[in-house]
């Protein structure tokens, strides 16, 4: 085979530890919200390149890495982002979405106003690679690109909050322009805008419930 293989090995816990490990993890994992206010003061960005690093280490089809993770600082940059994406958010809840869909978002008050591309003091926009560019004259294929791309982004947030920061998970669809915006080459899509901050003084959150564990787990046992 071409690839090498080292030996790998993990350490070993007792179930009572492994109980209790994972209990702590969700219920650190627990307070994780979505935040749309955020402090405009500075975060420290080679703690967020340590969070992309771990997003990196994501499973993928065939190991190809699809993802491109664009941190996006320049206030100038970010305020065409966010002209670019209300405008597609205002034809959005302007005649795109249905009735239902603008019902179920009436309870959070979004709209196609965005101040936070702008007042976040960072984005950090993925791209999912479609395919692979070779020598600038073909195409290599890559695979399982949205599931890929969809598990980095969860090890992305997940390492955000551990640190103490929040993000808005952003699709302003079609998000063509984002591309466009930040001179990506023709082989990426835009996959999601993340803005990444400290949350604001006072910034409050709606009061959620999480479905239970009998209506998210199904268990099949021999």
């Amino acid at each position: 085979m071409s690839e090498r293989f080292e030996p790998y090995r993990l350490p070993r816990l007792s179930d009572e530890e492994m109980v209790a490990q994972s209990r702590a993890f969700f219920d650190e994992m627990n307070t994780r919200r979505s935040v749309r206010v955020f402090s405009p003061e500075p975060i420290p960005l080679e703690a967020v390149r340590n969070c992309i690093d771990t997003a990196s280490t994501a499973p993928s089809g065939a190991h190809k890495q699809p993802w491109t993770f664009c941190l996006v600082t320049d206030p100038a940059l970010r305020k065409k982002i966010r002209k670019a994406a209300e405008e597609e958010e205002f034809k959005n809840y302007h005649g795109r979405m249905s009735e239902v869909w603008l019902e179920d978002l009436k309870p959070f008050g979004t709209d196609h106003i965005k101040p936070f591309i702008e007042d976040a003091p960072a984005l950090i926009v993925v791209f999912k690679q479609v395919h692979d560019t070779v020598d600038d004259t073909g195409k290599k294929p890559n695979y399982y690109v949205n599931e890929s791309v969809g598990i980095a982004v969860g090890m992305l947030l997940t390492a955000l909050h551990r640190i103490g920061l929040v993000a808005l998970t952003h699709t302003p669809s079609p998000m063509g322009f984002l591309a466009e915006a930040l001179g990506r080459p023709d082989n990426e899509r835009a996959f999601l805008n993340i803005p990444i901050g400290f949350p604001a003084e006072g910034v409050e959150v709606p009061v959620l419930s999480r479905k239970p564990r009998a209506d998210v787990l199904v268990e099949h046992h021999g």
